[in-house]
């Protein structure tokens, strides 16, 4: 009898390890990925929400290491080499704390992914501290919010919003040398074997207000080698004529570029050579 019990109170503990109730979390895990310039950053934390209690001073506290969200401390990866509101940091993967005053945050990139939020911090494993300003919009996040915004080329801006307190830095990738490194390898040293890419390096030659004139030579070239007349590379060839100041040809070839556009059922290529040529008149 003794046997039995003992393999019935066994079999009850077993159910009652393995059947919890499942609930949501307090603060969900999120992921967050994106691309700023050529480099992938990844985002890893907890998403806290106030629910009513003060945010400014107590769940974000001041002077004070914070795990940057709830939970583990939070992790960003950089794919590439990047720089944080300037300071270089290697690609990799780091803790990401943070320290708050009214004022003003100190970013903190830690190597070390071990701790538990910030139970265990040490500063001997910080990578990089930089200070950035705190602002405090009117606008409300009930739920701690990490978002990019204002991308550029090459860069992005990282924010961290939780009700009426927000910090960004900018995150910025080396794009200019490597593209210039691929268009001279594939575009000025030898002939490329797809028209597209001349058409790829005019238009960063565009974008970044390079010779104008070559990069003329190279659209026509993508539109030379083309098969078939494409309306977002004659755009481009309407844009270069224009700032060469040949506003003539640009005009004819837009509204070129406008009937193909119309056909292919893109209106908003239709309304960028509208207003590109009504700007050439």
């Amino acid at each position: 009898m003794r046997k039995y019990s003992f393999v019935l109170t066994a079999l009850l503990i077993g159910v009652m390890a393995i059947a919890q109730i499942k609930m949501p979390p307090a603060s969900p895990t999120f992921e967050l990925k994106g691309t700023v310039g050529l480099a992938d950053v990844k985002v890893v934390y907890s998403r806290p929400s106030a629910r009513g209690r003060q945010v400014a001073g107590a769940l974000i506290p001041y002077n004070e290491v914070w795990r940057t969200g709830a939970n583990a401390s939070t992790k960003i990866t950089f794919s590439e080499n990047v720089k944080l509101n300037g300071n270089p940091v290697p690609a990799g993967t780091y803790a990401l704390y943070t320290i708050f005053t009214e004022e003003v945050a100190t970013i903190i990139l830690s190597k070390n992914l071990t701790w538990w939020g910030a139970i265990g911090y040490d500063k001997k494993d910080d990578l990089l501290r930089f200070d950035v300003p705190v602002k405090h919009p009117s606008s409300m996040y009930e739920t701690f919010t990490i978002s990019f915004s204002d991308f550029t080329l090459n860069s992005a801006n990282f924010n961290m919003k939780w009700e009426h307190t927000k910090a960004m830095f900018t995150i910025e990738s080396d794009v200019d040398s490597k593209v210039m490194a691929d268009i001279k390898a594939q575009v000025i040293d030898k002939k490329p074997s797809d028209a597209g890419v001349y058409f790829q390096a005019a238009g960063y030659y565009y974008d970044t207000n390079r010779d104008p004139q070559l990069a003329l030579e190279w659209v026509n070239k993508a539109i030379a080698g083309s098969t078939d007349e494409q309306y977002w590379v004659i755009h481009l060839k309407a844009k270069l004529q224009a700032r060469l100041g040949m506003n003539k040809e640009a005009i004819a070839s837009a509204q070129k570029s406008m009937a193909l556009a119309k056909t292919g059922g893109n209106p908003d290529y239709v309304r960028l050579n509208e207003k590109l040529i009504a700007s050439l008149k």
